[in-house]
């Protein structure tokens, strides 16, 4: 009894690191795993890999997200679309999930799975994270 015991205990940590992820809840919000948050980016986010991302977005997450990512087109008002000028909105999310999401979808985000390659999609989060770079500096506060 004691040896059937001892291999239930030692089995334990086999079978709940199994589960990488919890299920989803009820929200819609799918949590990105934490070997996919992990993932660095290999693309330098040079101007060439910034222009290729602009590219991609163009013609693949303006229609929703807006021209300039500030979530201002039609489509946004209704899908409740994150603003990605806002410098706020990504400061918490690593490039791997941004991928993750980009790649597999989001909400009502559709995935853009591989229609593109992995390149150009670290391209797109490059593009992405230069959107919020792009704010004007808070104006300082008169002093009195």
């Amino acid at each position: 009894m004691r040896m059937l015991a001892l291999a239930l205990f030692l089995l334990i940590p086999f079978f709940s690191s199994a589960q990488e992820t919890k299920p989803a809840p009820k929200s819609g919000y799918y949590p990105v795993p934490v070997k996919a948050a992990r993932e660095p980016n290999p693309v330098k986010p040079t101007p060439e890999s910034i222009a290729q991302g602009k590219n991609i977005y163009s013609y693949d997450c303006a229609s929703c997200h807006g021209v300039t990512g500030d979530a201002k087109a039609e489509v946004a008002k209704d899908l409740k679309v994150p603003d990605l000028t806002d410098p706020a909105r990504l400061k918490d999310r690593t490039d791997g999930e941004l991928f993750y999401i980009i790649k597999t979808g989001h909400g009502d985000m559709p995935p853009e799975g591989n229609r593109v390659k992995p390149e150009q999609l670290w391209d797109l989060v490059n593009y992405i994270r230069s959107l919020a770079r792009k704010q004007p500096p808070p104006e300082p506060k008169p002093s009195n």
